[in-house]
């Protein structure tokens, strides 16, 4: 009996990571799928892929490997564990990538180039090499610049679009402009108490300690360049007037708190991308996917859906 038990769970999460048993809802409760195929011990799988671009990028990969594609861009600095707090509760129907993007997290560090280009050509090349035809980009800061970039340039390749965190430009931002004079002073080793200020900063509703000292530990993998390069293609790239040409339905997720863009950053997105729409978290800050997981991930899966 015991041997007996053992296969069946072992079968029940092969089948459940694999998207054999489906949604796998408890009385049609679709809020419990993400915990029920943890629980069932579905890990996801950490890989390597060389691109034509001429970098290999880690990334995460979950979920059914037949079912819809979502592709997740993480923020600057940051790496695919941004979304720690979040891939969890995906349903397994999703087939989803969390990217380390060039420069960050485990992914190389080449010399150069990171401008907005660099890492919108990336993403292409890695659905390219991947064999993914279309996916949906779900894009957190940084991440959200490179994902509405990537909608105006290969618009036939993005199915939905989700901006986190985002606004239309970072070209005289004012909180990314008075963050600049410190990125171009650093040096390496990156000083981890100028990492822990300006991971603690993005962040308005307490989040646990355990994700922030994680945020912490993959920014120091950045050497200074990496710092300096990424933010400089940020504060020099506009494609504000490129914005009308998203076809894409958009979601457009913002804290009222957030440090980098404001409301009208985020009426400027909405107004120009021409199917989206804008929900606003109150009393949350930057990394709202962080801060309020359960809402977020809610909000994501009836967007895809």
């Amino acid at each position: 009996m015991k041997m007996f038990k053992a296969l069946l769970l072992l079968a029940l999460t092969t089948a459940a990571c694999s998207g054999g048993l489906g949604d796998l809802r408890s009385g049609g409760d679709d809020d419990s799928l993400g915990t029920t195929t943890q629980a069932l011990g579905c890990a996801p799988d950490i890989h390597q892929v060389t691109l034509n671009t001429g970098v290999t990028l880690s990334y995460l990969e979950q979920g059914d490997r037949d079912g819809e594609p979502v592709i997740f861009l993480h923020g600057y600095s940051d790496s695919h564990h941004s979304f720690d707090l979040n891939l969890p509760l995906l349903p397994s129907r999703y087939h989803v990538y969390a990217l380390d993007q060039r420069g960050h997290g485990d992914s190389s560090k080449p010399a150069c180039c990171y401008t907005q280009a660099d890492f919108a050509g990336d993403v292409i090349a890695f659905m390219d090499k991947l064999g993914i035809h279309k996916a949906s980009l779900v894009g957190h800061s940084m991440g959200s610049l490179i994902a509405h970039k990537v909608a105006v340039n290969a618009p036939n390749r993005i199915k939905k679009l989700v901006l986190v965190g985002s606004g239309p430009t970072l070209v005289g931002n004012p909180g990314a402009l008075s963050f600049e004079p410190d990125v171009d002073a650093l040096t390496d080793p990156v000083d981890p108490d100028f990492v822990y200020a300006f991971q603690a900063s993005t962040f308005y509703r307490p989040i646990p300690t355990s994700y922030l000292d994680t945020a912490v530990s993959e920014s120091l993998k950045l050497p200074a360049t990496v710092w300096q390069q990424a933010l400089d293609g940020m504060l020099v790239e506009d494609h504000t007037s490129d914005l009308h040409d998203i076809t894409a339905k958009t979601l457009i997720v913002w804290g009222d708190q957030d440090v980098f863009f404001d409301a009208a950053a985020e009426q400027t997105l909405d107004t120009q991308i021409p199917q989206s729409t804008l929900v606003v978290y109150p009393q949350t800050g930057h990394g709202l996917h962080a801060e309020q997981p359960a809402k977020f991930v809610k909000d994501l899966k009836n967007f895809l859906d």
